[in-house]
């Protein structure tokens, strides 16, 4: 279940960037926003979302909209991640999982008999008034970066 509806506002929240610096949430209202959950940087599926971001980021460029992709790795395994597939999305560190916890994306999940909690693939789309527009829960990565960008077009 998510923690938020649609038409809801951005929720607060700071993260890190792969470099360190500060991503204020609400500061970036005024553009189309996606913000994307995945569980582990350098794995196969959430490099396979990295990169189709990386390859989409000049359309979204030209709607004006960025793009962030949060995951509760430190930003110095992030800046390894970025630089060892040349990333050009902006990846964030959610280390004490508030940012998560404020979108509903920290939940229980289920591999191979093993009950843990982690990051559930998800994606969110905020017009530019910082209301939410689109959501996407569960994501399968294959073709999911186009499907946010055809959802972001109609902002």
């Amino acid at each position: 279940m998510s923690a938020l509806a649609i038409g809801d506002d951005i929720p607060a929240g700071t993260l890190a960037d792969a470099d360190g610096a500060a991503i204020d949430l609400k500061a970036l209202k005024g553009a189309p926003l996606v913000v994307y959950f995945y569980p582990k940087a350098d794995t196969p599926g959430c490099t396979t979302e990295a990169q189709d971001f990386t390859r989409l980021a000049p359309d979204f460029a030209h709607l004006n909209a960025q793009v962030i992709a949060v995951s509760r790795d430190a930003p110095a395994k992030l800046c390894k991640f970025r630089d060892k597939y040349g990333l050009t999305v902006r990846l964030a560190s959610d280390e004490d999982g508030s940012v998560c916890e404020a979108f509903g994306t920290w939940v229980e999940k289920q591999n191979y008999g093993r009950t843990y909690m982690g990051i559930e693939r998800s994606t969110f789309l905020f017009g530019a008034d910082g209301k939410l527009a689109r959501e996407w829960r569960k994501v399968r990565v294959k073709g999911h970066a186009d499907a946010v960008l055809e959802a972001a077009k109609t902002l």
